[in-house]
């Protein structure tokens, strides 16, 4: 099968899946979701493949979900809004749910629906020069799946999401618990490709009951319902639309998504304290 915006090849046992849209520093459009699931259906069907890498080409994992689509096509009201969001909340969570081990390999920025997909990933190796974030908020924007606070914890969770926090340096990620490990930039590729090829020498039904098993705590913990909430909520943000999300955006249209990113940045003081 072919594709326009991923490359998915296989390296012996691993599913090497790239996130290809390096122009756009790899923005996740309504095509690239569709062809990450179609490219996950057929690593899911092939017993050959026995995990799975996601990284991204060129200098960037991905800054997130296609922002210059959502410009363009002006979704509006829940009903509008309403598959779009369940399309992004669904991929995200294929990885969390694929039952083959996943892991993220990510190089350069890695944002808002990007940083959500790492988070679903089993494992994240982050290149030396990774930078993660969740700036959804200083745009109007919500959060689709509310994921960190399961994993970094709701002090941490609630201080980068509410501050739309996204300079979080691969070394920081690390000690919150977001990454498990940093590698040279030059070496991420070999790592990632290491560490997928030990965990496929697992028994493919020993490792499939392991992450069953795994993500059962965390659903048993509520983790399922409460993702649900969270999404359902930002339905309502965004099919009601902010005023900042608005403004945002017509700025864009007007005058390019770089100023309107710049006039974002401006409404706000210099981080502090290492986020």
């Amino acid at each position: 099968m072919t594709y326009d915006t991923i490359r998915l090849e296989a390296r012996g046992d691993v599913a090497w899946l790239v996130l290809n849209r390096p122009e756009r520093l790899n923005a996740m459009n309504q095509t690239m979701l569709g062809e990450i699931n179609a490219a996950l259906d057929a690593v899911e069907a092939d017993d050959r493949l026995r995990a799975v890498v996601v990284t991204g080409a060129g200098s960037a994992f991905s800054s997130g979900f296609d922002l210059k689509e959502q410009m363009e096509k002006r979704p509006q009201g829940i009903g509008q809004w309403r598959g779009l969001l369940r399309k992004d909340f669904d991929t995200v969570m294929r990885f969390w749910h694929f039952p083959k081990p996943t892991i993220a390999a990510v190089n350069g920025h890695c944002l808002a629906g990007a940083f959500e997909l790492a988070l679903a990933c089993d494992m994240t190796i982050a290149a030396d020069t990774a930078v993660f974030g969740e700036p959804e908020l200083k745009f109007g924007a919500g959060i689709v799946v509310m994921l960190l606070p399961w994993i970094a914890g709701p002090k941490l969770a609630k201080e980068i999401i509410m501050t739309g926090a996204d300079r979080i340096t691969a070394e920081k990620a690390e000690r919150i618990g977001i990454v498990n490990r940093i590698v040279p930039a030059d070496a991420l590729e070999r790592t990632a490709l290491t560490l997928a090829r030990h965990v496929a020498a697992v028994d493919p039904t020993l490792m499939r009951q392991t992450k069953h098993a795994l993500n059962r705590t965390f659903a048993i913990m509520g983790m399922g319902e409460a993702l649900e909430a969270a999404l359902d909520i930002d339905l309502h943000i965004e099919g009601e639309g902010c005023p900042d999300k608005i403004q945002f955006m017509e700025i864009a249209r007007r005058e390019g998504l770089k100023a309107a990113l710049a006039w974002r940045d401006a409404r706000f003081p210099a981080e502090e304290g290492g986020t």
